[in-house]
């Protein structure tokens, strides 16, 4: 399909709840397209529909290890979360340039509409569990650095915006 630009940061529509998805149409299906296409080349694992744009809760995760293949998630919720945390390095590309250690549920239990309209539950751990959670915030209207406390938080996006202002130069 195609390659589509990020929305940059501080963009609302980064902090907006996305809609629910109705049906799965065929412009459900060329999204999710659009979305494999514009994560593959980033490249990334994951992507939640309103880092490009579009306002539904539609996300995709490919963490290319051992599973048996992408996700492609309309509404996606998490039912499960371990009590166990695992810390990763999280960034996104509406916020270039910086990263911080998050800790999140090690493993979770997830419920979508998959590309037929099927109603899946599926159990994650580790990178897809991580990735799961990062987009379903995404679509919550949430970023990965909100979950820094208020201190680290601002130093990230003071050094954002420098990384910013200087490419921009």
């Amino acid at each position: 399909m195609a390659i589509k630009r990020f929305i940059p940061y501080p963009d609302k529509r980064l902090r907006s709840v996305c809609a629910d998805v109705t049906e799965i149409t065929d412009a459900v299906k060329d999204a999710w397209k659009d979305m494999f296409d514009t994560m593959y080349a980033m490249p990334g694992v994951g992507l939640g529909a309103n880092q490009i744009g579009v306002m539904q809760r539609l996300a995709v995760v490919d963490c290319q290890d051992d599973f048996s293949g992408p996700l492609m998630m309309a509404n996606p919720v998490i039912l499960h979360a371990s009590a166990q945390l695992r810390e990763h390095e999280e960034g996104s590309p509406n916020l270039p340039g910086v990263w911080a250690k998050i800790s999140r549920p090690r493993a979770v239990t997830v419920a979508y509409r998959d590309e037929s309209g099927a109603v899946v539950e599926k159990d994650l751990i580790g990178i897809w569990a991580t990735s799961v959670q990062h987009q379903i915030d995404h679509l919550n209207g949430k970023m990965y650095f909100d979950h820094l406390s208020p201190v680290k938080r601002k130093m990230l996006l003071a050094k954002a915006a420098k990384i910013a202002k200087k490419g921009s130069e």
